[in-house]
Parts: C-alpha cells; structure tokens; sequence
C-alpha cells in the first residue's frame, strides 16, 4: 500500500485541510498520514479562529512519520507563517521527500487569510523550489508572478514565471475564470491543457485541497504527472458534481465519489 502524507492545517468542518486530504487518499487505496500545522475553528460559513503549532511538534510529527512508516508522497497545504515554513523546508530536504505537491494555500473559500502576507516570500523561496508540482489558484498565481490573469495566455505566462521560481512543474487552476474550467500544466518546456464543463455548484469547498491531494496519490501510484493531473481532475470534477448539502454556507464536496 502507497503511503501519502499530508502537511496541513485542520479544518474543524471536515470539508478541506488534512479531513480532506485524507478522505481523498482513501479513495484512492493510499494509507493517510499528517503532519498538523495548524487548527482552525472552521465550518461552511468561514474561519472562526486559527492557532498554530509549535515549531517543534510539527517537525516531531513529520520526524516521526517518515523515520519510521515512510513516505511515497507528500502534499502541503497551508502552511500559515515563515516560522512554519523555515522549520519544515529542511526537513523535506533532509528526508529527501519525492512527489511533493505545494498547494500554495493562502485563503479559504470564504476569503479569509490562511497565509500571513510575512510568510510570502518565504513559501516561494524555500518550498516552491522542493515541490514536483505546484497547483495555484487564480488569485494565488497572481500573487506569485505579480500578474493579473484573464485569460488562457495569461495563465501560460504565469505558469513560466512560476516555473523560474523553482518549481519542476506548474498546474494554473483555471476555475476562477468563466467558462469552461480550464487548467494549464507547464513542465518547463511544453503546455497541457485540461478542460472540464463548469458546473453550477455552490458547494466547493475543500476542492484545492482535494485536488492536490489526488495528484499526490496518483503519483504514488505510478502515474506520471499529466496522467495524474488528469485522474485527478476528473476525479475532483465527480466531486463538485456530487457535492454535499452540508452546514448553511459553502458546502464540501462529494470525496466518496469513485476514483477511476
């Protein structure tokens, strides 16, 4: 059995974070494991409260984890500060971590601040350069080339800026655009495009999460990175299709639809 871990903040309401990254993994075989990095007091309606923890517990977890059960691949999520991200980008270098993929989690769906604007420049110096694959959003990518997006080309151009930034690969999440829900895979040299219908759907939260999170179990799983990117897209589309009416604002997404 394939061995993924997640590196993630806490979502109290089940629908993103570690809970989702984990259901994710389920679904597709893979055992789940965590490093915590933060608790959020969170449900459909927003993020009430948010504490993280200590340096010290969080590079235990992910000693204990990869020391002993080991690690086939991994995914981040948020991780809120430059004391969390100084603190684990040795340690990813130190166990030599494959398929590392950098979700650049920097606001929840109801927008509220899961990066502090301090840990900015740390996320893109020190862990966007470890990962196989980073997967932004609109608004994240724009953050991190310091370009507006509105179009297909737009996202090409920011996937290459991206790309200098360290990155072995880029994944340019399309949904916040309109029309159909494009995404933009650039491996350095050539692009990929993947394109679902849009589909009208209030309940999406968790869907970054959980994207990222099936891109690292395909991976684990041989597949290599456009295959995966792929799976998984279809995956997370399945998903939204099926989402839960869960909770008085923006529901989670489906993660017990079918893998394959």
């Amino acid at each position: 059995m394939k061995r993924l871990l997640t590196i993630a903040g806490s979502d109290s309401g089940g629908g993103a974070g570690i809970q989702a990254d984990l259901k994710t993994f389920h679904q597709f075989g893979c055992f789940g494991m965590s490093v915590i990095t933060a608790v959020t007091a969170q449900n459909t309606q927003g993020v009430h409260g948010v504490e993280e923890l200590s340096p010290e517990i969080i590079a235990a977890q992910l000693e204990a984890v990869v020391t002993d059960i080991g690690v086939d691949a991994a995914k981040t999520g948020m991780l809120s500060s430059s004391t969390i991200i100084d603190t684990l980008a040795p340690q990813i270098l130190e166990f030599k971590i494959a398929n590392l993929v950098v979700d650049p989690v920097m606001r929840a769906k109801g927008g509220d601040a899961l990066l502090q604007d301090s840990a900015q420049k740390a996320l893109i110096d020190k862990i966007i350069p470890l990962a196989e694959v980073v997967t932004p959003n609109i608004p994240e990518a724009e953050v991190l080339s310091d370009i507006n997006i509105q179009s297909t080309d737009d996202m090409k151009k920011v996937a290459e800026i991206i790309h200098r930034r360290g990155a072995k690969n880029v994944l340019v999440k399309g949904g916040h655009l309109d029309g159909v829900a494009v995404d933009v895979l650039y491996d350095g040299s050539s692009f990929h495009e993947f394109s679902e219908p849009r589909l009208d759907r209030k309940n999406t939260h968790g869907t970054g999460c959980t994207l990222s999170a099936a891109i690292a179990a395909n991976l684990a799983l041989g597949l290599s990175l456009i295959p995966a990117v792929a799976n998984s897209k279809k995956f997370i589309t399945r998903a939204i299709r099926e989402s839960m009416e869960l909770g008085k604002g923006i529901g989670p997404l489906n993660h017990f639809v079918s893998p394959q």
